[in-house]
C-alpha cells in the first residue's frame, strides 16, 4: 500500500493485532500498520463509502458487474474525486463469503492463467494497489465536494432492509424460502448507483406505502425520512 501512495488501512477482526511479527515484515511502512484502524465488522468498516468494490477470483452464481483491476481503479480514482470509496479484500484462505460481497457495488477480478488462477492475498491487494495509482496519475486521491454525494454503504444496507420487510410484509416475498430475490435487487439498485437524495425518496416511498416499515423489528424510535 504505501509502494502505491495508499495509507488508510481498515482491519475487521483480525486475529492478532497488534502484531509483532506484522510490523517487522513492515519494514519502512510501520508507520501505516500502526495507524490502522480495527472493525468488529465489515458494516462497520464500509460506513460513509459511496463506492465499494469486492475482490473475488471466484464464479458466483448469480453474476455480478465484474471489472477488470484497470477498470476498478479507474472507477475508484473517479468516485474517490466527491466521497469515501473502499476495496474489500477477504481472508488469504477463503476470501469473501457471499453476504459480504452483497455489500459491494462492483467486484473486481484478476485476470490469471485458469490452470493456476490462486493469488495470495499481498498478491491481489499489490495488482489493485498498483492500478490505482496509475489511474490517479501517480498521486494521493484526493476527495473533493459533491453536489449530490453517492449514498453510503451504510445508507444503502438501511435501505435494503427496510425493502425486505415491505416485501415479507406484502407476502412478495417468504424468508424461509428467499431464493436469490433479494441478491438480485441489490444487484439491480447496484447498478443505478444510488445518490443519497435517491434513497431518500425510495425509502420515503415504501414509509408511505406501509407506514412504519422503516422502523426495525425491536426498535421504538422511528428512522428519519427525508
Amino acid at each position: 500500500m504505501k509502494n502505491m501512495a495508499l495509507d488508510r488501512l481498515w482491519l475487521v477482526r483480525p486475529a492478532s493485532f497488534p502484531s509483532a511479527d506484522a510490523s517487522a515484515r513492515a519494514s519502512g511502512a510501520a508507520d501505516l500498520l500502526h495507524s490502522a484502524r480495527v472493525c468488529g465488522s465489515l458494516a462497520e468498516a464500509l460506513e460513509g463509502c459511496g463506492f465499494v468494490v469486492g475482490a473475488s477470483a471466484r464464479q458466483r452464481s448469480l453474476a455480478w458487474p465484474t471489472q477488470t483491476p484497470r477498470e476498478c481503479a479507474g472507477k475508484i480514482v473517479e468516485e474517490a474525486a466527491s466521497g469515501e470509496v473502499a476495496v474489500v479484500f477477504g481472508r488469504e484462505s477463503s476470501g469473501l463469503k457471499n453476504e459480504e460481497l452483497q455489500r459491494c457495488h462492483a467486484h473486481v477480478q484478476i485476470p490469471t492463467n485458469p490452470e493456476y488462477s490462486s493469488l495470495n492475498l499481498a498478491m491481489a491487494v499489490q495488482v489493485i494497489a498498483y492500478e490505482i495509482m496509475v489511474a490517479s496519475g501517480g498521486s494521493r486521491l484526493a476527495i473533493r465536494s459533491r453536489e449530490t454525494p453517492l449514498a453510503t454503504a451504510d445508507e444503502v444496507e438501511l435501505f435494503f432492509q427496510h425493502l425486505e420487510r415491505v416485501l415479507v410484509g406484502a407476502s412478495f416475498l417468504d424468508p424461509s424460502n428467499p431464493r436469490h430475490l433479494m441478491m438480485r435487487l441489490r444487484r439491480l439498485f447496484g447498478r443505478a448507483e444510488l445518490d443519497r437524495n435517491e434513497i431518500a425518496i425510495l425509502r420515503g416511498i415504501l414509509a408511505a406505502l406501509v407506514p412504519g416499515s422503516g422502523k426495525p423489528p425491536g426498535n421504538d424510535v422511528e428512522e428519519e425520512t427525508q
